[in-house]
């Protein structure tokens, strides 16, 4: 299956999480009887930037506090940190890093519950794991993650809680992205002669910024730096400059009025924006719209989409192959 085929089949790959919620319920009981205090998370690539959501969504819809874990100590330096009060989550699409498993190991060694939540029922992480939650994504053959991420987040959504009546709203409204991707590709003209940008998201788009990041530099060869928007201010915002692509992601919430800001700050130094939105007057040179309505905390899912199918285009635009990215493979183990 092709990249393209697998971005656009997330719709209907979402439609059918949200109605099979129940599919999630052994783990939300599982949680519910477990006693910690903090969450730790393992990921690498892209599944780390769903790590990222969950800090944003299990702090602010659960309270708990969520920190990501650094493999390295557990695989290369084996040095494992104590993991008192620590309830530890493996988060992959293949469920095969030795580095992953590394930590997972020494969550059972210190007797810590652990969950993972994989593509594979059958990974190793999985058997690993004293709970799994299976994506349910569907085989993803393309080498970047596409649907197998955006899988991730709802799973991470579907944890926080009972169903929601506003989980309803997710798969027409990635469908509508989907419907309109000539706003993605007109965007992406005007960064495919660069060499450089940056792309900025806060909150719960933080994980955005870094997801679109990685897609740009691992699919276009473009090197993307992403930021915290707020973070931008304390002293990147000085690479500021003309012909400098900002990739943004925007969308109505409580940090809307400092991105917005930060947009402005950038057009007034020549910067490109381009401004994944569903604000209207979002002030941006080129803007991909999201549908409106959507709570903060959902819209990192259709806005990864949007970002998804810029980067298409701009790799193709670029003249590159959106298949077959040089060097990469579709499981990556580390040690």
């Amino acid at each position: 299956m092709s990249l393209w085929s697998e971005i656009s089949s997330q719709a209907q790959v979402l439609g059918r999480l949200v109605e099979d919620h129940a599919r999630y319920r052994p783990a939300i009981d599982w949680l519910g009887r477990q006693s910690f205090d903090h969450v730790m998370i393992a990921a690498r690539g892209t599944s780390d930037n769903a790590a990222r959501y969950a800090q944003y969504l299990w702090g602010a819809r659960k309270g708990w506090l969520v920190s990501l874990a650094a493999p390295s100590l557990y695989g290369v330096y084996r040095r494992p940190p104590r993991l008192a009060g620590a309830l530890v989550v493996g988060i992959s699409q293949s469920g095969e890093s030795p580095d992953l498993l590394s930590v997972l190991e020494e969550a059972k060694r210190q007797g810590r519950p652990t969950l993972s939540l994989t593509n594979q029922p059958n990974s190793p992480m999985a058997a690993l794991a004293d709970c799994h939650v299976d994506l349910g994504a569907g085989p993803e053959e393309a080498v970047a993650a596409t649907k197998s991420y955006t899988s991730q987040l709802f799973a991470l959504l579907a944890l926080s809680g009972d169903r929601d009546a506003s989980f309803d709203l997710l798969a027409p409204a990635v469908a509508a992205v989907l419907a309109s991707p000539q706003a993605g590709e007109v965007a992406s003209q005007a960064v495919k002669e660069a060499k450089r940008c940056v792309v900025l998201g806060r909150g719960f788009h933080h994980a955005t910024a870094h997801e679109w990041a990685l897609k740009v530099a691992e699919l276009a060869y473009l090197v993307a730096q992403p930021f915290s928007a707020a973070d931008f201010r304390h002293g990147p915002l000085a690479m500021l400059e003309p012909g400098l692509p900002v990739l943004a992601v925007a969308t109505a919430g409580p940090a809307y009025g400092d991105v917005a800001d930060l947009l402005g700050v950038a057009r007034e130094e020549g910067a490109p924006v381009v401004a994944i939105s569903d604000v209207p007057d979002c002030p941006a040179d080129f803007v991909i719209p999201l549908p409106p309505g959507l709570p903060d905390w959902l819209a990192p899912i259709p806005a990864i989409v949007a970002a998804q199918i810029f980067t298409y285009h701009l790799t193709l635009q670029r003249g590159h192959d959106p298949d077959r990215p040089r060097g990469l493979h579709k499981v990556t183990r580390t040690v």
